[in-house]
């Protein structure tokens, strides 16, 4: 029997009409699902915890952000305040992370003119010579930032890192500091020990193709789930000084050589009162003794620190920016969960080497503690 086309087209017609009616249906289910998810969650943004709210600007921008750790953690982000001081690759990269992440302040120290040598990392700071002559690092970099988010207080605090007393850092949620002396470093971490108030203290270096991050949270109390449980973690951080201290002996076996490594070449600068980065490999004989001498007081193997690792850290003044943007992102990943109290954080020393491409977290306590 031939086919009828009318009916053929009647048969199209239906079919084309029900599956348009099907796909209203998952549309308008899909809504109501979305409404289902997202009303509760605005209406706990506008009640907001301690007294505090986000912005309806603010849930709009971060509004990816607040579906991967809620509500309180993007809260307590913009409402914190970040001081950084010492803006080389591996700072800018964290900067760049957090500003993003959406903190509601961010600090930054840093008076040196602008070099060629700072823009090998530095992506920052503008090519044109025109552009940043006469201007501060911590100035260019502060005009870049700002565009990134505009929801964040990007400003910079002038003078040597060394003069804050510990009532200017008070007034932080975080600080990191990068390419400032050993002494420098225990200073600012012991000031940041004797507030009232917990100061989260990060200290970051990258030298060549290597990286180290220190942490120091002090008392630290978080929650993390096991088996559908909350369960409430406390863990107690040594200060900078506290930790490097640490007889070498007591260490396990397996420590990262990098560790006893950064140790030596910290010790050497402060020695020679030269400032991070400032060595050659014309150094590496005076390097040695060194490391020879603190192995022997340390009754360590002096095959733990190589010479070719030393060579390496000391030889190259300059930064590998593939290394600065993981070092960076590590370090942005760690202050984002220190502030929101999601996940487990660093403790407290985080290693990296690109000749074999390992990160490695190394607990280093105070063995008194």
């Amino acid at each position: 029997m031939p086919a009828n086309p009318k009916q053929d087209n009647d048969k199209n017609t239906g079919l084309k009409m029900l599956s348009c009616h099907v796909e209203e249906e998952q549309i308008s289910q899909h809504v109501v699902t979305r409404c289902q998810i997202l009303i509760p969650m605005f209406a706990r943004l506008r009640m907001g915890t301690e007294g505090e709210q986000l912005t309806e600007q603010e849930t709009a921008i971060y509004d990816r952000q607040i579906r991967v750790w809620g509500v309180d953690a993007q809260r307590r982000l913009s409402k914190s305040h970040v001081f950084v001081s010492g803006l080389k690759g591996t700072s800018i990269e964290f900067c760049k992370n957090i500003v993003l992440a959406g903190v509601g302040s961010l600090t930054l120290n840093d008076d040196r003119l602008v070099t060629g040598d700072l823009l090998f990392a530095n992506f920052l700071i503008p090519p044109d010579e025109n552009d940043f002559g006469g201007k501060s690092v911590a100035k260019l970099c502060c005009d870049s930032l700002k565009d990134f988010n505009p929801m964040v207080s990007v400003s910079v605090e002038k003078g040597a890192l060394s003069i804050f007393d510990a009532d200017f850092f008070q007034k932080f949620d975080v600080v990191v500091v990068s390419c400032c002396s050993l002494s420098t470093k225990k200073s600012v971490n012991s000031k940041c020990h004797k507030l009232p108030k917990r100061v989260a203290f990060y200290s970051v270096e990258c030298r060549d193709s290597c990286g180290e991050i220190f942490v120091d949270l002090q008392n630290y109390s978080y929650c993390k789930k096991k088996n559908e449980e909350a369960i409430e973690c406390e863990l107690h951080y040594p200060s900078f000084e506290e930790a490097i201290a640490v007889p070498w002996r007591s260490l396990p076996k397996r420590m990262s050589k990098l560790f006893y490594a950064m140790r030596v070449i910290e010790r050497f600068e402060e020695l020679e009162g030269r400032n991070p980065g400032e060595t050659s490999v014309d150094d590496l004989p005076s390097v040695q003794n060194l490391r020879k001498e603190l192995c022997e007081a340390h009754c360590l193997s002096e095959s733990q620190i190589p010479d070719s690792l030393l060579k390496r850290l000391i030889a190259s003044r300059g930064e590998f920016p593939p290394v600065c943007a993981i070092i960076g992102g590590i370090l942005g990943q760690e202050v984002i969960k220190a502030i929101s109290g999601k996940g487990d954080p660093l403790k407290n020393f985080f290693f990296f080497d690109v000749m074999d491409g390992k990160g490695i977290i190394e607990d280093i306590s105070n063995v008194n503690s």
